[in-house]
C-alpha cells in the first residue's frame, strides 16, 4: 500500500470544465457536491483505502521564525496557499493506478447546475525511504 494525496486547487490548476467558483453555487448545488465528497470518503473507507480529507477555509497568514521577538507576518505579495489549496483527502492504495483512478472519480463532483465539475487534481504519492515509481 502506497499513500497518496489528492489536492484540490482553487486556481494554479488548469481551469475545470465547470468552472464556476463555489461561491456563486446555489446552497443546493454546493449541498449536492459535499454529499458526493462524503460519500466518496464514505466508500474509501469502506475498502480501507481512505485515510483523511479535509477542506480549507479561504483565510490564511504566512508566519516565519525571524530570531527573537514577533515573527514576520504577511498577506503577500506572492501566491498564497489560502488562494491556492481548496482541501485534500490521503488515500492508501495498492497502486499509482488506483490513485490516478480515484482522482478521476473525485474530479467528477458536482458543481454548477449539479453538472460534474472534471476539476484537475493533483496526485502526489508520500515521500518515503522506498517511494513507488510513478510512472
Amino acid at each position: 500500500m502506497a499513500k497518496y494525496l489528492l489536492l484540490k486547487h482553487y486556481r494554479g490548476a488548469p481551469a475545470a470544465v465547470n468552472d464556476v467558483p463555489m461561491d456563486q453555487w446555489t446552497p443546493e448545488e454546493l449541498s449536492a457536491h459535499l454529499k458526493y465528497m462524503q460519500d466518496f470518503a464514505d466508500r474509501l473507507e469502506s475498502t480501507g483505502e481512505y485515510v483523511d480529507s479535509q477542506a480549507l477555509s479561504p483565510e490564511g497568514t504566512f508566519v516565519r521564525y525571524d530570531g527573537e521577538g514577533r515573527p514576520p507576518v504577511t498577506d503577500g505579495p506572492f501566491a498564497e496557499t489560502k488562494d491556492l489549496i481548496a482541501g485534500w483527502m490521503v488515500i492508501d492504495v495498492d497502486s499509482y493506478e488506483r490513485a490516478l483512478e480515484l482522482a478521476a472519480e473525485l474530479s467528477a463532483a458536482p458543481g454548477a447546475g449539479g453538472k460534474p465539475i472534471h476539476e484537475w487534481l493533483e496526485v502526489r504519492p508520500f515521500l518515503t525511504a522506498h517511494s513507488p515509481t510513478t510512472e
